[in-house]
Formats: structure tokens, sequence, C-alpha cells
């Protein structure tokens, strides 16, 4: 927000929110125009606050957001998508956390990420169309890494700079991507962990695709489970954070 500007409407969506006093509640959000930033709804949990209904985790709302002294204030909210068809179940439930967890984890209030905002607006709602949440999610993760930075290195060795072959190869979250064989024996082996060649041809081949390419694919049942270990090792690590949501849907998964 300019120094300039006393309040802007913003379109953006509700990483985490808690209460504050006796009827308030502060937010993180992430938003089109503002990037990440926090704000507090004054008197939102008033049963007769107007916008506590626009306020529930991972909706997309318009805000109207003013300066305030210490805090942004949300004066007016409204819902632009609630993404109904997330909230009718766990599962439902437990990926859309995921999805703005990541998003939580990676930012900071350094102003706007038009990208990654597009990014994040287009995972939820091809979730909440019933789209292979698989998919959905990988190219996520994967796209969501790149826009921050974090983009690892999955054609070339990152030790030695060879090409990558077709084999089975080592992934390093402390040196940021993949690693040859011959490489990795030099490697302790709590800083790298194994990734088949079928699951690193899934990879690359999701890090260099436009989802649209992506929507027929299938992933084999007995490679989901691997890709996802893969993966999650390596936000985890690259992170530096622990994530809750994933063990949420392991659970619910799992049914218990």
């Amino acid at each position: 927000m300019s120094i300039r500007e006393r309040s802007i409407r913003t379109e953006g969506v509700i990483l985490r929110r808690r209460d504050f006093g006796e009827s308030d509640r502060i937010l993180e959000l992430f938003t089109r125009k503002l990037g990440r930033v926090t704000v507090i709804a004054k008197g939102a949990r008033k049963p007769s606050s107007k916008i506590s209904g626009h306020l529930e985790l991972f909706m997309r709302s318009s805000f109207l957001v003013s300066r305030g002294r210490n805090l942004h204030i949300v004066t007016q909210a409204e819902t632009v998508e609630a993404y109904d068809s997330l909230r009718k179940d766990l599962s439902g439930i437990g990926l859309g956390a995921y999805v703005v967890e990541l998003v939580d984890a990676v930012t900071y209030e350094e102003g706007s990420n038009i990208k990654l905002y597009d990014l994040l607006i287009s995972t939820l709602d091809s979730l909440s169309a019933g789209e292979d949440p698989g998919i959905t999610i990988l190219y996520y993760e994967l796209h969501l890494l790149d826009l921050v930075g974090f983009r690892p290195e999955l054609f070339v060795c990152v030790e030695c700079g060879k090409k990558i072959i077709e084999q089975d190869q080592y992934l390093s979250g402390e040196l940021g991507g993949v690693i040859c064989p011959d490489c990795g024996l030099g490697i302790s082996a709590a800083a790298v962990r194994p990734v088949s060649a079928r699951a690193l041809k899934y990879l690359r081949h999701f890090q260099r695709s436009d989802i649209q390419d992506l929507k027929t694919i299938k992933i084999p049942t007995e490679l989901k489970e691997d890709l996802e270990k893969v993966i999650h090792y390596y936000l985890t690590h690259t992170l530096e954070k622990h994530l809750n949501s994933p063990e949420f849907i392991k659970r619910i998964k799992n049914g218990s």
C-alpha cells in the first residue's frame, strides 16, 4: 500500500486467522495488489458483524484495506469464491489448507507477486472443480518453488554439472537438486534422498509443462506415494519449515 493511500481495494485469499481481544480477528492475507499483509478485522467475531462470513480459511474475497496505526484494517469484505466444494469433507479441507500453508511458508510482507497469486487461485479453482488432486498439487508445488526462487535442478547433477541420464538418482534439498549416482556415493546418506528414474521423469515433465498439457496424464498408483514423499522432502528441507497439512491429509486417506 502506497504511503499516500489511506485505503485500497484488493482481492485476496486468507492464509491464517486468529482471535484477538474480545471480538476482533487477525488475518494473514495474500492479495493481488499488496502481496502478503497482516490485517485486523475489528468486531469480526460479533454476531452482528457483516464481514465475518467472508473471512474463512482459503476463502477468496474482495477487501477494502485501510491503513491503521499498527496494523492495516479490513473495513469491508465480500466473498468472491468460497470454494464450498472443498469444504464439504475433510479431504477437501485438507487440500485447501495445504495449498495456503505453502504460500504462508514462502511469502513475507514484501510487496505483490502476481504470478504466485494467480498460481494460488488457479490451484484452488482446479481442486474445487474436482480435477485430479495428485496432478494439481504436484504442478502447484513445483511451480511455486520456481516462482519464489527455489526451483530444483532436475536436468544436470548439481555436484559435477553432467547431464542426468535415465537411471535412479539422488535428490538433495541442501544442494538444490539432483545428484548423479557417482557424486551421490561421496555424500552423506542423511543429506540426500534416492529418487527413481520413473519419479524423476514425472517431476521433470511437470516442471517444464503448462497445467493444460498435464490434465490428461495418468500417474501410476504405485508412483504417486513416491512422488509425494520426494517433493515433501524437498519442500520441508528447502523451506526449513514443518508442514502440518500433509500429515492431516495422510490421516484422512488412511481413515484414522
